[in-house]
């Protein structure tokens, strides 16, 4: 009985996006991209500064359900979605250029699978990207303006449930990946699958298994490395079903500490909660500062809901 309301909670958790979605519009490829600034009533949570809240708008075809961010260059971000589909935008505050829209993944028609975009990592030296797809448990290399995909599905992730597989992925300064799972034994949350590989994966590199150990309810959504070697890790809670509510935090963990089998807590930061703008957030980008503070970028996946938003966080984190 606890399994069967543990499942059907969880299907009240996806109805918002899946009853009450958007009237499809026609196709439209216009680059236009609205950035509306929000109010803030908090100056602070945890130990970060909340700098920006921004809600993202476009008549595109192509635009929400945004899973991953990476900064680039000259101020501007890349997202990708779930859909298949990709944004590159101008961080508010750094100018106006066009936004650029497009397709990643494979054909969606054919297997929704190729394009279920999750995560996503970038190494700043030459400009490569990761994708990693939860459907296929897949992770997909590409240069840096978005061409010559090269795909590979690991080992050790073959076991992952489809509708739960990587959902955060990281590479470190030192070319070794970090990826973790979103699925769990129980569907509960508290451990969630994760590996560390010795090198690119797309390359065969091999990895260990280890397990993420999150207090109960939170899922982690995304990573992203610190200059410091460490890693910070986006985590969501859903609040309410209907209408969705969600809650938002961050932890940091160490690579230092992922062993074979080993189970690897955060030290949480800061937690975000319903008292002010929040949704269901996904993308995590981190900005080092001339002045040694650390600027986080966070975006959410709207789902394509007419009840969320994709909303755009700047904060402000003076790490220790």
């Amino acid at each position: 009985m606890k399994r069967l309301l543990l499942l059907a909670a969880v299907a009240l958790a996806l109805a918002p996006g899946t009853w009450l979605r958007s009237k499809p519009p026609a196709d439209d490829f216009r680059p236009i991209l609205q950035v509306e600034r929000l109010d803030l009533p908090l100056a602070r949570a945890g130990e970060v500064d909340l700098v920006g809240l921004w809600r993202l708008s476009s008549p595109n075809s192509h635009f929400g359900s945004y899973s991953a961010l990476v900064t680039l260059e000259g101020g501007r971000a890349l997202a990708a979605s779930d859909r298949g589909r990709w944004l590159e935008f101008a961080l508010p505050g750094s100018g106006e250029p066009a936004p650029r829209f497009g397709v990643i993944g494979g054909n969606a028609e054919s297997d929704k699978r190729l394009v279920d975009a999750e995560a996503m990592t970038r190494d700043p030296a030459t400009g490569r990207l990761w994708i990693a797809y939860e459907g296929s448990n897949s992770i997909e290399r590409y240069s840096a303006d978005l061409s010559g995909a090269q795909r590979v599905a690991p080992p050790g992730m073959r076991d992952w449930p489809s509708n739960k597989g990587p959902e955060a992925i990281v590479r470190l300064a030192d070319g070794r990946f970090v990826l973790l799972g979103e699925g769990t034994p129980d569907w509960a949350g508290g451990d969630f699958p994760g590996l560390l590989f010795d090198a690119d994966p797309v390359d065969g590199a091999e990895a260990i298994r280890f397990r993420f150990h999150a207090p109960r309810p939170w899922r982690p959504t995304d990573m992203a490395a610190l200059p410091d070697g460490r890693v910070l890790v986006l985590l969501r809670k859903i609040v309410s079903f209907v209408p969705p509510r969600f809650a938002t935090a961050l932890a940091v963990i160490d690579p230092a500490e992922i062993e074979e089998d080993a189970s690897v807590s955060g030290r949480f930061i800061a937690t975000l909660g319903t008292d002010i703008p929040n949704d269901n957030f996904e993308g995590l980008a981190v900005v080092p500062e001339e002045d040694g503070a650390l600027t986080l970028w966070l975006i959410s996946d709207d789902n394509g809901a007419v009840l969320q938003d994709t909303l755009l966080y700047k904060l402000r984190w003076e790490s220790r």
